[in-house]
C-alpha cells in the first residue's frame, strides 16, 4: 500500500483543538501528525461508528451495508447479528463475519445473547452457551449482544448469566435491552454485568441508568427515534453517549448515517468535541475497538469533511485506503452465497377467516417513531360470523404467518397503518422473522403473503391495480444485490404502501416491529396476541 500525505484543519479529540495539520500514511497507519502554519479549508476528523446495529435491518449483507455507509463518512459497526441468527443460527453469524471480511470496512460482531429471543414465538434458530462460547473466541466477535431476557437478568437465571459470565470470562462488554426499565430493577440488571442500553426513549429512563453507570447508545434509526428526546444528556455525560442506529432501511442507508446525528446534535448547540467523541471515541473505548483516533501508530481510518456544519462527507478512508469520495462508494461489489431457512407452502384465503366472539377486541396501536406499542380497544366489522378489518377507523386485519413449519395464522387487529386497499407483507419481522402482514381483507393479505412465500422472502404491497416486492433470498431478510438498486427497490414499495393510505414514515419499518415481544405493550406473535407488560398470551376478543 504506498504512503501518502493529506493536509486540512486536525480535529484533536484527545485536546480538544483543531489546528492545521499534514497527515503521513504508510501502510495503512498514521505515521507522522505535522503541525502546519496553514492549511485546506477541509477537516480531517476520526470515522463515524454506529454502535448499535442490527444490519439486517438495512436489507443488505455486510459487504452491502458498507459500500452505503461509508459514503456517509462511517468506517465501522458495533454490529448485533441478531436477526439473522434467528432465522439461521450460529451458521448466519458466521455468514455475517465471513461476508464482512470481505470489504474494507470495521464490523464488530456480538454474540446474539437470546435467540430465540422468547419461547412465545417459533424462531429458525438457537444459539447455546456453548456456541456463545465458540463466538466470543473469535477477534471478531467483541461482546455479548443485547441481553433482552431482562427478566432473567434481574432474577439471577442460571442461564442468562451463564451467558454473561462467558463475555466476562474474555473480558467483553455486555449489551442490554431494557425498555421503560428503572429504578431498583434497573439497578439490579446493571449489576448482573450489564453496560449499555440502546432503548431509552425519554429523558428519565436514561438519566436513571447513565448515574448507575451505563452508557447510553442514543438511537435515530428507521422506525424508532430518540434523539430529541436524549440528546441533551450529552452535555453532563459526554463520555457516557454513543450514537446508534439499531435498524436503517436501505433508503434511509443511502440518505445519510451517523453523521446526520452529529450535524442535528451541533445544529442543537452541543459541545462539538462532546458530540464527535460519542460519535468516534466513545465506542473505541467500550468496545476496545481497533479503530483509528487520529493518533501516530492509530490505522489510518479517517474521514474529510468540508464544513463543521453540515459534515458533507469529501472522503472516507479505512486502513489508509480511499473507500468514498464526494458521495460515491469505492467499495465494488462481491459476489456471495445465499443460505435461508423458509419452509412453508402458499396459503388460502380460507386460512386467514377468524370466527368472531364479539365485536370488540384489543387492538395494538402502532406509533411512528416508536417500538412501544400500546393496548387500545376497538370495534371490528362482523360479517357472516367472521371478524374483519374496521377501515373506517382505521382498525385493520393484523396476521403473523409461521415460516418455518406449517402452521395456521395468527390474528389480531392494529391501529394507524391507515390503508384503505390492498395489504402489506414482510418477512423481515423481529425477532423471529416469520411472516407479517397488514390489509383491509383476506384476499389481499393472502395475495401479499403468497408473494413472499414463492419468493422465501421479501417485503410485498399489494393494491387494487398494483402488486410489488423486493425479493430478500439470504435468510429471508436481505438482499446481496447492489444496495443502491435495493433501496430504490425499498422506495418504490414504500411510496405503494403510501399511495394505498399508509401514513407511517416508514410503514414496512413498523410493520417488522409488531412481533417484537419483548417491546411493551401488545404485539402479535406466530402463537398469539402478547401482553409485552405481563409476559404473556391474552385473549383477542373482549365481549
Amino acid at each position: 500500500m504506498p504512503s501518502f500525505t493529506i493536509s486540512g484543519q486536525l480535529i484533536d479529540l484527545s485536546k480538544n483543538i483543531i489546528a492545521p495539520t499534514q497527515l503521513k500514511i504508510k501502510d495503512g497507519e498514521i505515521t507522522g501528525i505535522t503541525p502546519l502554519e496553514s492549511a485546506p479549508n477541509q477537516y480531517l476528523l476520526p470515522g463515524f461508528i454506529d454502535a448499535h446495529v442490527h444490519v439486517e435491518s438495512s436489507m443488505l449483507i455486510p459487504s452491502e451495508f458498507a459500500r452505503l455507509a461509508v459514503v456517509h463518512g462511517t468506517v465501522a459497526t458495533v454490529s448485533d447479528p441478531h436477526e439473522i441468527a434467528n432465522v439461521c443460527g450460529k451458521a448466519g453469524v458466521d455468514f455475517m463475519i465471513e461476508n464482512g471480511k470481505k470489504v474494507p470496512f470495521k464490523f464488530y460482531f456480538g454474540a446474539p445473547s437470546c435467540v430465540p429471543a422468547t419461547p412465545f414465538e417459533t424462531a429458525g434458530g438457537e444459539i447455546n452457551a456453548a456456541e456463545i462460547d465458540a463466538l466470543l473466541q473469535l477477534p471478531e466477535v467483541s461482546y455479548l449482544a443485547e441481553m433482552m431476557n431482562w427478566p432473567g437478568a434481574v432474577n439471577r437465571d442460571p442461564e442468562v448469566m451463564e451467558k454473561i459470565g462467558i463475555a466476562q470470562k474474555y473480558g467483553k462488554p455486555v449489551d442490554g435491552h431494557a425498555p421503560g426499565l428503572m429504578g431498583e430493577l434497573a439497578a439490579k440488571y446493571i449489576s448482573a454485568g450489564i453496560s449499555t442500553d440502546h432503548e431509552c426513549f425519554t429523558k428519565p429512563e436514561a438519566l436513571n441508568k447513565l448515574k448507575l453507570g451505563m452508557k447510553i447508545a442514543i438511537r435515530e434509526g428507521s422506525a424508532a427515534k430518540n434523539f430529541d428526546a436524549l440528546i441533551d444528556l450529552i452535555d453532563d455525560f459526554p463520555d457516557q453517549i454513543m450514537f446508534c442506529s439499531d435498524d436503517k432501511h436501505p433508503d434511509s442507508l443511502a440518505l445519510g448515517h451517523i453523521n446526520q446525528l452529529v450535524k442535528r446534535a451541533v445544529e442543537k448547540g452541543k459541545n462539538l468535541f462532546d458530540v464527535l467523541r460519542a460519535a468516534c471515541i466513545n465506542p473505541i473505548d467500550h468496545y476496545s475497538m481497533k479503530v483509528g483516533r487520529l493518533q501516530i501508530g492509530d490505522p489510518a481510518d479517517f474521514i474529510v469533511v468540508k464544513d463543521l456544519n453540515r459534515f458533507e462527507v469529501k472522503q472516507t478512508y479505512v486502513n489508509g485506503k480511499l473507500v468514498a469520495e464526494n458521495g460515491n462508494s469505492l467499495i465494488p461489489s462481491v459476489k456471495q452465497n445465499k443460505l435461508n431457512n423458509f419452509n412453508i407452502l402458499p396459503k388460502k384465503k380460507e386460512d386467514f377467516l377468524l370466527k368472531a366472539n364479539g365485536s370488540r377486541v384489543r387492538v395494538i396501536e402502532a406509533l411512528d417513531g416508536q417500538l412501544i406499542t400500546p393496548q387500545l380497544e376497538g370495534d371490528i366489522v362482523v360479517k357472516n360470523g367472521y371478524a374483519e378489518s374496521n377501515i373506517e377507523q382505521d382498525i385493520l386485519k393484523i396476521a403473523v404467518i409461521n415460516r418455518y413449519k406449517e402452521a395456521s395464522p395468527a390474528i389480531a387487529f392494529i391501529k394507524n397503518f391507515g390503508l384503505k386497499t390492498g395489504a402489506i407483507a414482510s418477512s423481515v419481522g423481529h425477532d423471529s422473522h416469520n411472516i407479517i402482514a397488514v390489509g383491509v381483507d383476506d384476499h389481499a393479505i393472502t395475495k401479499a403473503v403468497n408473494l413472499l412465500i414463492k419468493a422465501k422472502g421479501g417485503i410485498a404491497a399489494i393494491s387494487e391495480n398494483e402488486e410489488l416486492i423486493l425479493p430478500l433470498p439470504v435468510a429471508g431478510i436481505m438482499s446481496a444485490e447492489d444496495g443502491y438498486k435495493v433501496a430504490k427497490a425499498y422506495t418504490e414499495i414504500d411510496q405503494l404502501a403510501k399511495k394505498m393510505g399508509a401514513t407511517l414514515e416508514a410503514p414496512f419499518m413498523t410493520l417488522s416491529f409488531m412481533a417484537l415481544l419483548v417491546i411493551p405493550d401488545l404485539k402479535l406473535s406466530d402463537k398469539g396476541l402478547f401482553d409485552g407488560k405481563k409476559f404473556e398470551f391474552v385473549d383477542l376478543f373482549l365481549d
